[in-house]
């Protein structure tokens, strides 16, 4: 096969992460090259068998780093971003991850000429007083003023196997007393599955959405906090009772937890501030049709999922009876 015929090639920047890997999946689905661009190539072995024999290769890439993110995109006809975090660690942080590092990525796909995927969030705003918002609303910024031809998706809460949310309250349930209400457990999201955001960055790379435009991707139902513990309750089979906690308490148990060496804080105050303001799609994004229904996908509904991947944190796991004939 000449280098002509070969199919395109997908730089992937993340993609051994949480929407990472569901990415290279899709694109692998579709017959693209994936080169995956990430900090540990060594760990992030198991992509491969996601694709055929020599499909999914893996390079080592810092978006810290600029040459490094040059070479991870040479030769590449798209390049999809989806490097984010949720709370900063040492020198990743939101500025160097979510700002500096986007803006690079964007900079090196126009010197490139290839087309540009980014992975923003819902809530992204420069005047938030979150700086995880801030930093995922410059990054946009920026993008498009390189790349106006981007295209930015920004999902709600990411529900699926690796999730960081109902994951994390589903393990708690098993040894916590209560479960918290940050806030009272009124703010509102629209859980997303991993796998729609992955197939709606699939078509991107295919031409299938238009340049230049922000996608809002969320589920098809609005759930407040409270509602999604009570539902990951319901799918593992446990009763607990809810505590209410003010955000101001939040926010200072995540401040001092945040000090705490080699422990990873259960929230950062940065995260309780992101929880004052609610997480759905906007009703202009709805009658744009920018959303996963305006492009033709049907959104997968939580429940019709979460029991596949939080079986395992039921009293007795799979074995767990739920009737007579259990």
């Amino acid at each position: 096969m000449t280098l002509s015929n070969l199919p395109p090639l997908v730089t992937v920047f993340g993609g051994s992460g949480f929407i990472g890997r569901h990415v290279v999946r899709a694109l692998a689905k579709r017959g693209y090259r994936i080169r995956v661009a990430v900090r540990r190539p060594d760990l992030a072995g198991f992509l491969q068998p996601l694709g055929n024999l020599g499909q999914i290769s893996l390079v080592q890439a810092n978006v810290r780093y600029r040459n490094s993110i040059d070479r991870a995109v040479e030769g590449a006809q798209h390049v999809v971003n989806c490097v984010g975090i949720l709370a900063e660690s040492g020198r990743n942080t939101f500025d160097a991850v979510q700002e500096f590092g986007a803006k690079a990525i964007a900079e090196a796909a126009r010197g490139a000429g290839a087309s540009l995927t980014h992975i923003s969030a819902l809530g992204a705003d420069a005047n938030s007083p979150s700086a995880y918002a801030r930093t995922k609303a410059r990054a946009e910024t920026a993008i498009l003023s390189i790349k106006p031809d981007a295209i930015i998706l920004r999902p709600s809460i990411v529900f699926g196997p690796e999730d960081e949310f109902f994951n994390k309250f589903a393990d708690m349930s098993r040894t916590a007393p209560f479960l918290p209400l940050i806030g009272g457990g009124k703010t509102k999201f629209q859980p997303v599955y991993v796998q729609d955001i992955a197939e709606t960055v699939a078509r991107s790379v295919d031409g299938k959405l238009k340049p230049g435009t922000t996608y809002e991707l969320g589920g098809p139902e609005v759930l407040s906090f409270r509602e999604c513990l009570e539902t990951t309750l319901a799918v593992i089979n446990r009763k607990k009772s809810f505590v209410s906690i003010p955000f101001g308490l939040a926010s200072l148990i995540g401040s001092v937890a945040s000090l705490v060496p080699l422990i990873t804080p259960p929230i950062t105050a940065d995260q309780v501030t992101l929880l004052k303001s609610d997480n759905v799609v906007s009703k202009q994004a709805e009658a744009e049709g920018r959303t996963l229904k305006g492009i033709g996908l049907l959104p997968t509904l939580l429940v019709s999922v979460l029991p596949s991947y939080l079986v395992r944190y039921r009293p007795q796991g799979q074995f767990t009876g739920s009737g007579k004939a259990a």
